[in-house]
């Protein structure tokens, strides 16, 4: 039995298609279905481990959370991470497959990334019941569309009724629906069978007569006002929401290309500030550098704003330095890069840790657990912690300090300093385990408070509130009747 398809679309780039989706694989899955998320192809520098060992986009990884079930190579198919430049990595059902332009990728790389999606969508049908699929920026680019592979292309490929949302907080949603649906090319438009209006707030009969408008100008139906709702318990897919915490005793360098910063989120029970300039760590405790996705080019800017110099002057009186995967290898003597996988040549490091990191191909890409071999000096009682996450690297470590974490199969990883105040890891979500993050705030003085509002309480919630304020009965027939 072929599996049912439904798409979400959206008006515009950041309308609620990621959590509409996320919401609709809960509330189909509460319902007995087994669902899969997918999105054919996805831009994004935070990226996880699938199952198979593959990279995905981190949004697909909270979909297939939603939906209860592991996540696949299978549900993002197609993974661009940006480099330098107009350039970006292409990562095809979670390997590398190439470096190119973002012009030779429209015009040669998207034919090939296209199939790569058909195919990972008929595997997917195969084994769920239904894939609710994810679309991305907007259906409605004419000047991407003859490229476009993650939108009409995809609905009419799956043979999927479309959801078009819009996001009313930013004003202008009549207008985004109507002008939508005035561009898509008739055959498009037919596809389109409901609209989502998300995000508002206030007095829904103000709204009624916009609501009318929509459907008689354009003959789609409402099928529902979804209400604005918290989801900072939800990780962020592209930028990071969290502020900052002005006079907080942890600084995190806000590195251009900086990649992974969910491994963040956990800090924000203790509280940090973002550090862009040398006087943004003065009189910090901590100082964390995080992943890259272009690591010599964040040397480059590390060096041009003089955070590097400032970074090793708050060692030297005594404040403490980690690096998480690209900030780790930063933080030793040098980087080298024969092949060209990051960017050809040498670059000297920080130089705070004994180690030279060295690129080659393949990328390491890997689930991880282990336990902490040595106490650092920021991680007061750490030493033996059971810890786990994921590793996402090119770079091979030559390590001359003292190895930081002992790897299930007797790998060792990441490097810890003589006095145990620098120390890094390429263990991404080390902070997403409780005792290094209980360690932190000992040292921090910053007791770890707990916390109701969950990820999963968050997504019953959304999935309550869409089964409370959408029409099911059109949600349940465009499924495939449920």
């Amino acid at each position: 039995m072929t599996a049912s398809c439904l798409m979400v679309q959206g008006t515009g780039s950041h309308v609620g298609k990621t959590v509409v989706t996320a919401g609709l694989c809960r509330l189909l899955a509460r319902r007995g279905l087994r669902v899969a998320p997918f999105k054919s192809q996805n831009m994004s520098l935070n990226s996880v481990v699938a199952v198979e060992g593959g990279e995905i986009a981190r949004a697909q990884e909270l979909q297939a959370r939603a939906a209860g079930v592991e996540p696949s190579v299978l549900m993002n198919p197609v993974l661009l991470k940006p480099r330098e430049g107009h350039r970006c990595e292409v990562i095809f059902l979670g390997e590398h497959h190439c470096d190119c332009w973002a012009r030779e990728y429209t015009r040669e790389v998207s034919r090939e990334a296209l199939k790569v999606a058909a195919g990972a969508l008929e595997r997917l049908k195969g084994i769920y019941d239904l894939v609710v699929i994810e679309g991305a920026g907007s259906p409605a680019e004419v000047n991407l569309r003859r490229f476009d592979i993650c939108n009409m292309k995809v609905a009419r490929l799956a043979g999927a009724p479309v959801l078009l949302v819009t996001d009313i907080d930013r004003g202008g949603a009549i207008a985004s629906v109507v002008g939508t649906l005035a561009v898509l090319r008739p055959g498009e438009r037919q596809l389109v069978e409901g609209i989502i209006v998300n995000k508002f707030r206030g007095d829904i009969s103000l709204l009624a007569p916009g609501l009318t408008y929509i459907e008689r100008r354009t003959g789609k139906p409402v099928i529902g006002v979804l209400p604005y709702m918290d989801f900072s318990a939800l990780d962020e897919e592209d930028t990071p929401s969290y502020q900052g915490e002005a006079g907080a005793p942890v600084a995190v360098v806000a590195l251009p290309y900086m990649s992974n910063f969910t491994d963040l989120r956990p800090l924000e029970a203790l509280g940090f500030r973002w550090a862009r300039r040398p006087g943004d760590i003065r009189g910090v405790k901590m100082i964390i550098i995080p992943g890259s996705r272009n690591t010599f080019a964040d040397l480059d800017w590390l060096e041009s704003t003089g955070l590097d110099r400032a970074i090793i002057d708050a060692r030297a009186w005594g404040g403490a330095v980690a690096g998480i995967c690209g900030g780790y290898q930063m933080l030793g003597r040098v980087l080298r890069d024969p092949e060209g996988v990051e960017a050809v040549g040498t670059r000297n490091g920080i130089g705070l840790l004994d180690m030279e990191t060295v690129y080659c191909a393949p990328k390491v890409s890997r689930r991880s657990a282990g336990r902490v071999t040595v106490e650092a000096a920021p991680l007061p009682g750490s030493e033996g912690a059971r810890v786990s996450g994921y590793e996402i690297h090119t770079g091979r470590v030559t390590c001359g300090d003292r190895p930081f974490v002992e790897l299930e199969g007797g790998m060792l990883d990441g490097a810890i300093s003589d006095d145990g105040l620098v120390f890094g890891t390429h263990l991404h979500g080390l902070f997403d385990n409780r005792s290094v993050l209980e360690a932190l705030g000992r040292f921090l003085d910053r007791p770890v408070g707990e916390s109701a509002y969950t990820a999963d309480a968050c997504l019953e919630r959304l999935a309550d509130v869409m089964e409370s304020e959408l029409d099911m009965s059109m949600i349940e027939r465009m499924a495939g009747g449920l």
